[in-house]
């Protein structure tokens, strides 16, 4: 549906299952992909063919939460491209089941720390390259609770909230820029691990990976150019 041909395209979080299926999505439209993730060995199992690409480079040794960890990719993906078009930020992850009072601090940095400050960091080392292009998409990934939030997931809703105002503050400074910033949130996605801890759950109304980069690839491309600062909520039909 989408032509990428020649667009540089970074996915962070490319070893998990909406990242990996972000990464084949792209890789279809023709992208030069450069995959970053934490853990070489799950990165090298989900997207190890893409690897073999000259099209692409494979990091699986990069640290979100460290900025120069992330400085140091950034700059490896400058120097083998020259330019970094599309963001799409997938690195993050959930942990609830407690009310606010038993929640414990680690357990709240930890939720802001791998969502939100993840986000923050990266975008900050992507952004100067797409103003000095004129031009670049950067794509957040939120979720429904950081719209409203719910009983025993507030570390949780809290870290996707922030991804949320990250995104429309990033709008209304890059704009201008010829730089489109949006996010997507989506609900319970079909996963493995999902489906093994809701077993009884109806898997049917649950989003697939597939669908919600599908909705990634839109918002990266020319057809969304009029959209900024948006919250795209896709739930399946859950």
């Amino acid at each position: 549906m989408f032509d990428f041909s020649d667009q540089v395209v970074l996915v962070t979080g490319a070893a998990g299952n909406l990242g990996s299926a972000v990464a084949y999505r792209f890789n279809r439209a023709g992208a030069y992909l450069t995959l970053f993730d934490r853990h070489p060995d799950r990165l090298e199992e989900a997207c190890g063919d893409l690897g073999k690409s000259p099209n692409h480079l494979l990091d699986g040794s990069v640290d979100l939460t460290d900025p120069d960890s992330v400085e140091s990719a950034i700059s490896r993906v400058i120097d083998h491209y020259g330019r970094i078009d599309v963001l799409v930020n997938i690195a993050g992850g959930y942990r609830a089941g407690t009310p606010v009072h038993e929640t414990s601090l680690e357990a709240w940095d930890f939720m802001l720390n791998l969502n939100a400050r993840t986000a923050f960091i990266t975008c900050r080392a992507v952004v100067p390259f797409m103003i000095q292009a004129g031009s670049g998409a950067i794509i957040n990934i939120g979720a429904r609770p950081g719209l409203k939030g719910v009983a025993n997931a507030a570390a949780y809703g809290a870290s996707k909230c922030a991804v949320i105002r990250l995104t429309e503050s990033l709008s209304a400074e890059l704009k201008i820029h010829g730089i489109n910033v949006n996010c997507v949130l989506p609900g319970t996605i079909d996963t493995d691990e999902n489906r093994k801890s809701m077993p009884d759950a109806n898997y049917d109304r649950w989003v697939k990976p597939e669908a919600i980069a599908d909705v990634i690839l839109f918002l990266s491309s020319d057809a969304a150019r009029a959209i900024h600062g948006a919250a795209i909520p896709v739930y399946g039909t859950s």
